[in-house]
């Protein structure tokens, strides 16, 4: 058999032949004009897709500033950890990969071995598996906050798919419960939520830097390309407070708790001389450096936060306002037979019918009968204008976050009712630290200070409350509730004479009072020669060894102003071994008695 091609089927072959080779020589100079323009014409394109693939811009994480007392003792500091993260997006392209044309080429799927991963990090597997399949576009989850450096090696040694870390600081409390109320702490993402933290958050927090680095195909940093910012670390922070003493007034307070059975208590001490905080104390406390178990009502810093009726700490000044009137003086005299006086519908009782009495015997016997009748007497504006000066229903502009402003009665409510229960502590509600700020301008002689909460480099603002020659006839008052005929004898200490006042009141609850629950308070100040530190104690809900101020707040306020005097390097302004003594009793022969304002039987 034979084959014959005709002319025309050859001319055919030629003209397809010759078509097929004119479209391949296209291709191949179309592939190669474009090779030549991306390499040659428009290289900057492949840079940046290889750096795309290379080259990435990384936070650097600044360092949060320190907190320190005043003494440079370190209250909270900032460590470098590790942060282990976890790429969702990544995980669900290694497990799907694009199809290739060329089988060869085809890469194989890779899915997370999420038991070892769980396991590595310590969490559930589940809950592991969960949270990446439910955000498979999401590029960045945390599977594992603040890891000690060595410990996230070890998992990022093994070399899981789209697993990565980060360096990034804890924040560590040194001094633990002691301080936790006054420092606060951080969260996750090292922002301020409580305390000092907080407050000064804004300064302490530092600005992040910005380096270009190069990383291979499993994350992981090659090399340092060049610093595009650098970290700024935050400010350094210098309380007023004194860590010693800040750990003594927390010790004393807790054995004091645990020893009374009281629900809370609070202390705060003040520098007379410029107005800084040297301790503030609450129980119960917390650690701030393992908050898994803690509850809402533990972060209160009830220094500042608590308000409550202070009882017969306000009676100092009554006393003052009665003095700055003119109408009284120490001899004046005060007929509170037989225990108890009518103010309208309300009757005001003592403890026991003290007889006829001056104002010092006021202050030392706590007498309620001339305390109401000292604010009868004067006009029904006389004693709020005093609480009010003296910082009363206002906040002490500390800083602290969440500070009580506290509650004085509005003008409108001062009738003689209500102005005479606020003449021994009643109707009026403060706050520690309101209390003590108030003491500390009695105990500079009237003049009162800004509250600092840190360190002062320079002389405070001052202002003149009252008269020295008022305060400086208060100040043998209230020394002598610190004596044997007192109602602090156990505020007492060896070496140091100390004033101050005692206070004991019911608790108010749901519109009414308490019968058997006490607020117990002592506020004073020592050496009376010349006054350096000013402390409140208050106790809340004393249930065992008696509720009276003088019993289970003055004890504390001794043990802890012994050893902060004894730290401060304060001279003794007494003998050590001088017993504390009551003054000689004077013999009241034919007394002039104050006469009862009109509308009081």
């Amino acid at each position: 058999m034979s084959f014959k091609f005709s002319f025309t089927e050859s001319s055919d072959y030629k003209e397809r032949y010759w078509v097929l080779q004119a479209i391949v020589v296209l291709i191949f100079i179309g592939l190669a004009a474009r090779a030549f323009y991306l390499q040659i014409l428009d290289k900057e394109f492949l840079r940046k897709q290889g750096d795309a693939r290379m080259v990435r811009s990384e936070v650097i994480n600044a360092h949060r500033g320190m907190i320190m007392d005043r003494n440079g003792v370190p209250l909270a500091v900032s460590t470098p950890v590790t942060s282990i993260w976890i790429n969702p997006k990544e995980i669900f392209e290694l497990a799907h990969p694009p199809q290739e044309e060329n089988p060869k080429k085809q890469k194989q799927p890779v899915f997370l071995d999420y038991n070892a991963i769980a396991s590595a990090i310590g969490i559930e597997p589940n809950e592991l598996r969960s949270k990446v399949e439910a955000n498979p576009k999401k590029e960045f989850m945390y599977l594992k906050r603040h890891l000690a450096p060595d410990v996230a090696k070890v998992i990022l040694e093994r070399e899981f798919p789209a697993v990565y870390g980060i360096n990034e600081y804890h924040r560590y409390y040194p001094q633990g419960e002691a301080t936790a109320h006054v420092i606060g702490f951080t969260d996750l993402d090292d922002k301020g939520r409580e305390g000092v933290e907080l407050a000064f958050d804004k300064s302490l927090t530092g600005i992040s830097g910005l380096q270009r680095v190069i990383k291979d195909r499993k994350g992981r940093k090659v090399k340092d390309v060049m610093q595009l910012r650098p970290a700024k670390a935050g400010q350094d922070i210098y309380l007023s407070f004194d860590a010693r003493v800040q750990y003594i007034a927390h010790r004393e307070l807790a054995k004091a708790v645990q020893e009374h059975e009281a629900e809370a208590a609070y202390l705060v001490a003040i520098d007379v001389k410029t107005g800084e905080i040297l301790a503030m104390v609450n129980q119960p406390a917390y650690n701030p450096n393992n908050r898994s178990k803690l509850v809402p009502d533990q972060l209160r810093n009830r220094s500042i936060t608590d308000m409550f009726e202070p009882g017969s700490t306000m009676k100092v000044f009554t006393v003052m306002a009665a003095l700055e009137s003119g109408k009284y003086t120490t001899s004046s005299l005060f007929n509170t037979n037989p225990g108890r006086f009518q103010v309208y519908n309300k009757t005001v009782t003592d403890h026991n019918n003290y007889g006829i009495i001056n104002l010092e015997t006021l202050i030392v016997k706590s007498s309620n009968v001339a305390s109401a009748q000292i604010a009868g007497s004067l006009p029904k504006e006389t004693l709020p204008m005093i609480h009010r000066r003296f910082g009363f229903g206002s906040v002490t502009e500390s800083g602290f976050p969440g500070e009580s402003r506290g509650i004085l009665q509005p003008p409108q409510r001062w009738n003689p009712v209500e102005v005479a229960t606020m003449s021994y502590g009643y109707g009026v509600s403060v706050t520690a630290l309101q209390l003590a700020r108030a003491y500390a301008a009695i105990a500079n002689h009237g003049v009162s200070h800004p509250i600092s909460l840190t360190k002062l480099t320079q002389a405070p603002q001052s202002t003149a409350l009252i008269s020295d020659k008022i305060v400086s006839q208060l100040f043998p008052m209230m020394e002598s509730v610190v004596s044997s005929d007192g109602t602090a004898i156990k505020a007492a200490i060896p070496g140091y004479r100390v004033a101050g006042k005692t206070g004991t009141a019911h608790k108010a609850k749901a519109g009414s009072y308490a019968k058997d629950e006490y607020m117990s308070l002592f506020a004073g100040f020592a050496p009376v020669s010349d006054p350096r530190v000013v402390m409140v104690v208050v106790m809340d809900g004393a249930k065992k060894g008696g509720y009276y101020g003088g019993t289970v707040s003055a004890p504390v306020f001794s043990r802890v102003m012994a050893e902060t005097l004894r730290l401060m390097n304060i001279p003794l302004d007494k003998s050590l071994d001088a017993p504390v003594k009551a003054k000689a009793k004077t013999t009241i022969i034919t007394p002039p008695l104050v006469t009862q304002p009109k509308g009081h039987s």
